[in-house]
C-alpha cells in the first residue's frame, strides 16, 4: 500500500507544533530575536573576571540566546521529521542549525574565561545570589581546571578537534555510503539486495539458511575492508589517547567518564557483575538452542524469536490504555500527565511519505515534549510507545522543576525512565496474560533486552578499554590484533555458542566505537531501570523515583540516581538486574515446558 502524503494524514494522529510557534511568521520573528541575542554575547568577551555581576551578565546572555535558539531549531527539526522531503522545512532546518553554530562560536570564550579566574576569586563570586542558578554549571567547569592547559595550547587543541573527527567521518562514509552488499535468497528463494536496513530483518528470519546467509554475506563485505576499518578505529583510539596524555588523565576511560563525574570504578563494577552473570547467559543460549531444535547454536541464531507466530494486534487506542494501565504504579500525577500527552497531541503516530523512520522523544523547554512513532499495531510498537513516553515524562518533569540552565539531564541517566516504563509494561503483561505462548513471547522479549542492552554493550565496553590500553602500551592496533581481542571476548560472553571466524570481525561494524566509552551507559541505564522498577513493584512506592525524574541536570548523574536508590559505584545494581535476568529465564523455561 502506498504511503499517504503528510498533508493527507488524520490530524488526530499528528503532533501539534503550533504549541511552539503558531505559524512560520512567528518562527521568523523568533529567529531574528535569537540572532540579536547571539550578537550580544560577543560584546562581553574579556569581561567575565571583572566582577560577579559581569560573570552573571555573560552567562545570562548566553542562556537567553541558547533558549531562543533551541526553540527555533527544535521547531524546524520536528517539522522536517514529519516530512523530510519538504524543501521549505529543509531550508528552515538548515537555517536553524546555522544559528546553533553561530551561538557556539559566539560563546566559545566563556568557559576558558571562567577557568582564567583564580579559584579563590571565583569562589567569592559564587556567594552572590545572582549566580545561584549557575552554581552546578560553574562547579562542573571548575572541575576541569587541573586538566586545562594554557590559552595558547587550548587553542591548538581546539584547532585539532575537527581533524580528530576524521576517523569517525571516514567510517560513516565507507560503511554507510561507499559499501554495498551482494544479493541473498530470501525465504521464498527470491534474490534480494542485502542492505544495512534489511540485515536486521533477515537475521531474525525463522529460516536458518536465510539468517546464516545474511550474516556471512554481510560480514564478508566488512572483511574485504578490514585493514581499512582497523586503521580508522586505530586512528580514533590514538586521538583519544593523545588527548588523554596532554590533559593529564591516567587512561582514556578515566578521561571519557570525567565528563559526567563518574569514577572508573563504575566501569569496573559493571564488568565484574556481568562476568559473574555469564553462567546465566550460557543457560539462556542452551535454552534457545533447545527451543529452536538446533544441534549447535551459532551467533546468527541469537536474533530469531524463540516464540514466533504470535498474533498480538494492538491498535493505537488500545496501546494507549495498556501503557496507562501498566504505569499505574507510578501514581496518579503520572497518569494525569499521560492523559495530557494523549489529549494535547504530543505524539505523531503513523508513518507517512517522507517521515523520519524509527521513534524518538524530543523535550522542548517551556512547551512540552514531542514523541515521534511509526506505529504499525504490533506489541513491539506498544513497548516503543511506553519507552518514548518514559523519555517524554522525564523531560517534562525536569523542565517543570528546574530553570533552563539546570533542566537537561545527562546521557548516563537518559535511558533509565524509558526502560522503567518498558519493565513495568512487561510485568503488567505477565500479570494479565494467561496464554502460554504469549507469556513466552513477552518473557523472551524481556530477556533479549538483557542480552542486547546489558551483556552485549558490556562486551563492547570491555573491547573499547582493551583496545585503548593496547595502544597506550605501544601495541599495534591491526585487523589481526583487534579481531583476536574481539574473538576472546565473544568466546567468553557467548560461551556455549559456535564462534565462527567471520564473527571475530564484528567490531568493525559498530559505529558507537567512534564515540569512545559511550556504550557502557546503555548497560548501566538498563540495569538501573530494572532495579528501580522491581523496587517500585515490591514496595508500591514510586516517590523517590519521581523525585529523580525531576532533577534534570541540576546535579551529577550518580548523585541523581542515588535519590532513586541506585549506587552505580557498587556492583549491587547490575547484580540485582542480573538476578531478574536469571529469574525471567527460569520462568521462561517453566512456561515452555508447560506449553
Amino acid at each position: 500500500m502506498e504511503l499517504k502524503l503528510r498533508n493527507e494524514m488524520d490530524p488526530r494522529f499528528k503532533w501539534d507544533l503550533s504549541h511552539i510557534f503558531p505559524n512560520k511568521e512567528a518562527w521568523e520573528k523568533a529567529y531574528k530575536e535569537a540572532e540579536e541575542e547571539i550578537g550580544r554575547i560577543g560584546a562581553l568577551k574579556g569581561t567575565l573576571g571583572e566582577s560577579a555581576q559581569s560573570l552573571q551578565k555573560a552567562l545570562d546572555a548566553r542562556a537567553n540566546a541558547s533558549q531562543k535558539t533551541e526553540l527555533v531549531y527544535v521547531y524546524t527539526f520536528l517539522q522536517k521529521s514529519g516530512d523530510n522531503g519538504d524543501p521549505e522545512y529543509q531550508d528552515m532546518e538548515s537555517r536553524g542549525m546555522n544559528l546553533y553554530v553561530r551561538l557556539e562560536m559566539a560563546s566559545s570564550y566563556i568557559e576558558p574565561e571562567i577557568l582564567s579566574i583564580p579559584k579563590d576569586k571565583l569562589d567569592e563570586y559564587m556567594k552572590e545570589e545572582g549566580l545561584k542558578t549557575y552554581r552546578h554549571y560553574i562547579e562542573d567547569v571548575d572541575r576541569s581546571r587541573e586538566h586545562t592547559l594554557d590559552a595558547e595550547r587550548e587553542h591548538m587543541l581546539a584547532m585539532l578537534s575537527e581533524a580528530a573527527n576524521t576517523p569517525s567521518d571516514c567510517f560513516e562514509m565507507l560503511e554507510s555510503v561507499d559499501m554495498s552488499f551482494p544479493t541473498i535468497k530470501d525465504e521464498s528463494g527470491k534474490e534480494v539486495q542485502l542492505t544495512h536496513g534489511n540485515f536486521g530483518v533477515f537475521r531474525e528470519s525463522k529460516e536458518r539458511r536465510v539468517r546464516e546467509e545474511a550474516f556471512l554475506t554481510f560480514f564478508s563485505e566488512f572483511k574485504k575492508y578490514l585493514n581499512t576499518f582497523a586503521a580508522m578505529y586505530g586512528g580514533k583510539v590514538k586521538f583519544d589517547n593523545y588527548f588523554t596524555r596532554v590533559r593529564k588523565f591516567e587512561s582514556a576511560c578515566e578521561r571519557a567518564l570525567f565528563a559526567n563525574n563518574v569514577p572508573v570504578s563504575v566501569y569496573d563494577s559493571l564488568i565484574e557483575a556481568i562476568h559473574n552473570a555469564l553462567p546465566t547467559m550460557k543457560q539462556y543460549l542452551g535454552l534457545r538452542k533447545e527451543v529452536l531444535g538446533l544441534d549447535k547454536i551459532d551467533m546468527f541464531d541469537l536474533y530469531t524469536p524463540m516464540v514466533a507466530d504470535i498474533e498480538y494486534e494492538m491498535p493505537f487506542d488500545k496501546a494507549k490504555e495498556m501503557v496507562k494501565e501498566a504505569l499505574k504504579p507510578l501514581g496518579e500525577d503520572y497518569q494525569k500527565l499521560l492523559d495530557k500527552a494523549y489529549a494535547e497531541s504530543w505524539i505523531d503516530v503513523y508513518e507517512n511519505k517522507g517521515k523520519t523512520t524509527g521513534a524518538y522523544s524530543c523535550g522542548v523547554f517551556g512547551v512540552h515534549p514531542y514523541v515521534l512513532l511509526n506505529y504499525t499495531d504490533t506489541l513491539d510498537d506498544v513497548f516503543t510507545l511506553a519507552h518514548e513516553l518514559g523519555h517524554a515524562m522525564h523531560s517534562y518533569l525536569s523542565a517543570e522543576a528546574n530553570d533552563y540552565i539546570n533542566h537537561d539531564y545527562r546521557i548516563l541517566v537518559a535511558e533509565v525512565a524509558s526502560t522503567v516504563n518498558e519493565v513495568l509494561l512487561t510485568k503488567h503483561l505477565l500479570k494479565t496474560e494467561t496464554d502460554p505462548k504469549r507469556r513466552a513471547y513477552i518473557l523472551n522479549h524481556f530477556l533479549e533486552g538483557f542480552r542486547t542492552t546489558v551483556l552485549r554493550q558490556t562486551l563492547f565496553a570491555e573491547f573499547e578499554r582493551r583496545a585503548h590500553e593496547m595502544n597506550y602500551a605501544g601495541e599495534p592496533l591491526t585487523a589481526q590484533s583487534l579481531s583476536k581481542v574481539y574473538k576472546e571476548l565473544i568466546s567468553l560472553y557467548y560461551n556455549g555458542a559456535e564462534i565462527n571466524d567471520i564473527m571475530e570481525m564484528e567490531w568493525a561494524y559498530i559505529p558507537h566505537f567512534y564515540r569512545g566509552f559511550y556504550v557502557y551507559q546503555y548497560a548501566t541505564g538498563f540495569s538501573s531501570a530494572v532495579t528501580i522498577a522491581t523496587n517500585i513493584l515490591k514496595t508500591g512506592d514510586a516517590s523517590n523515583y519521581l523525585k529523580f525524574l525531576s532533577t534534570g541536570g541540576s546535579d551529577y548523574p550518580l548523585n541523581e540516581l542515588k535519590i532513586a536508590g541506585i549506587d552505580l559505584t557498587k556492583p549491587d545494581t547490575v547484580a540485582e538486574a542480573m538476578r531478574v535476568f536469571q529469574e525471567t529465564l527460569d520462568e521462561l523455561e517453566t512456561v515452555l515446558k508447560g506449553a
